[in-house]
């Protein structure tokens, strides 16, 4: 069991509130996933020539043994990239100039022990274990900004409870999943991506489906052709919710068993696997509210 919570904001303005109204959805959902959290947010793009990572060190909760700007003078001096660092505790958000490959491979190389959760222009993201409030304090959700977001708590079913395998999972770019539930086929997943050259980075069910749906849109399907597929080829309970520079999307396996809720006002969309983590939501008595129906796509445009 697991919680999703997803916020899509519909007005310019209300960019800045972003934080300040997921992270009571965000804790709402502690009952359901109390062992690890985690945030994907999308903001407003980099240039096209410029990408940025977000980083894990591996370490002690606060940062104290990892020395970020460090790191940054590190890749100047090799690679003679211009190089922005945000730190948060052992978290980071590095922004550059030049091919995210390059620096990726350098990273590999040089500090083998940092682990790189996304890739993008538009996604930042955050996850680590602790319960909910735990997570968002230590990295500051209430503070972000952004277009729209997808968060998750977990309760730890079939793998370890450690950051890399809490969620968001991302593949490619600017692409997150969050997952409620449990595939039943993610090896028959892995044994048809992996000889196409897609590595796995966890045992973690979900990663299967993410790497998955990545797939589909790397060779030219759309989000939700990609879906569709999905729905053809993961076999399981699930509710997955997605974000995309552009997009939300949320998905229910044809049984729907994996509980879900929709609010939505000319305001927002927002998403959860129970009520009580809307409940707060300004407008929420006048907001629309359904639950999704089996087997159907739900894409709402940033």
């Amino acid at each position: 069991m697991c919680g999703i919570v997803g916020l899509l904001v519909k007005k310019s303005e209300l960019r800045e509130q972003l934080g300040t109204l997921m992270v009571p959805m965000l804790v709402g959902m502690t009952e359901r996933g109390p062992d690890s959290a985690g945030l994907a947010v999308f903001g407003s793009p980099l240039p096209d020539h410029e990408r940025k990572l977000s980083l894990y060190s591996g370490l002690t909760q606060d940062g104290a043994d990892f020395n970020w700007l460090g790191l940054a003078h590190e890749l100047k001096a090799h690679l003679g990239v211009s190089v922005t660092m945000e730190p948060k505790g052992n978290h980071a958000i590095m922004c550059f100039d030049i091919s995210s490959i390059l620096v990726k491979r350098w990273l590999v190389e040089h500090h083998p022990k940092l682990h790189i959760l996304s890739t993008g222009r538009s996604i930042d993201l955050y996850k680590d274990i602790g319960t909910p409030a735990e997570v968002a304090e230590r990295y500051g959700f209430a503070e972000l900004t952004g277009s729209h977001l997808v968060g998750h708590t977990r309760m730890a079913t079939e793998s370890a409870v450690t950051p890399d395998r809490a969620h968001p999972f991302t593949a490619g770019e600017d692409f997150c999943l969050v997952h409620n539930g449990a595939l039943s086929n993610p090896h028959g997943i892995r044994r048809m991506l992996e000889p196409r050259g897609i590595r796995f980075e966890t045992d973690n069910d979900t990663e299967a489906a993410c790497r998955f749906l990545e797939w589909r849109m790397r060779d030219g399907d759309d989000l939700e052709t990609a879906l569709q597929k999905g729905f053809e080829e993961l076999d399981g309970f699930y509710t997955f919710l997605m974000g995309t520079p552009d997009k939300l999307a949320l998905i229910r396996d044809p049984f729907a068993c994996k509980p879900a809720v929709v609010a939505e006002t000319d305001d927002y969309v927002a998403i959860a696997s129970e009520f009580r983590s809307l409940a707060h939501l300004p407008g929420i008595k006048n907001a629309h509210v359904f639950e999704p129906a089996p087997e159907e796509m739900y894409v709402w445009n940033a």
